[in-house]
């Protein structure tokens, strides 16, 4: 039995996003460019958002409705500004930044096949910004594969 771990490479990368105001912002372009130029065929992506009050999403890129949608709802499910938060540090969007990201995830793995993210046809990579103003947002991004 060969060793597999003698076949295998990895590399880690730093991507930053200035995210803009609340809402899903793609970031597929970015990651994929990380995938070609290390010229992974086969693998396996990791993703890591250093934030609290930010996600990370695969969901549909063809319709904007869906994202305007998404964010309907999360609205309506942790409105600002509730009188139940006491955390408001950074304004009635605080805690509720924090829940949104709590409900979703701030790690996505995504296989890498033939050299490029095996996304579905209509899957796009985002970062859901969950406060009102832009930030600069850190992804973590770890590749491990040949």
């Amino acid at each position: 039995m060969s060793d597999i771990r003698a076949t295998l490479s990895q590399s880690v990368h730093r991507i930053e996003i200035k995210s803009g105001r609340r809402g899903l912002h793609e970031i597929t372009d970015q990651v994929e460019a990380v995938v070609r130029q290390e010229k992974f065929q086969t693998g396996l992506a990791t993703l890591h958002l250093q934030h609290t009050s930010a996600s990370l999403l695969i969901q549909e890129n063809a319709d904007p409705d869906v994202r305007e949608d998404f964010e309907r709802f999360f609205t309506r499910l942790v409105p600002d500004g509730d009188s139940l938060f006491v955390h408001t540090m950074e304004g009635a969007d605080d805690m509720p930044a924090h829940i949104r990201t709590a409900l979703t995830t701030v790690n996505l793995s995504i296989p890498i096949a033939n050299g490029s993210l095996a996304l579905g046809t209509w899957q796009g990579i985002y970062l859901w910004e969950h406060r009102h103003h832009s930030h600069r947002r850190r992804v973590v991004i770890h590749l491990l594969g040949e």
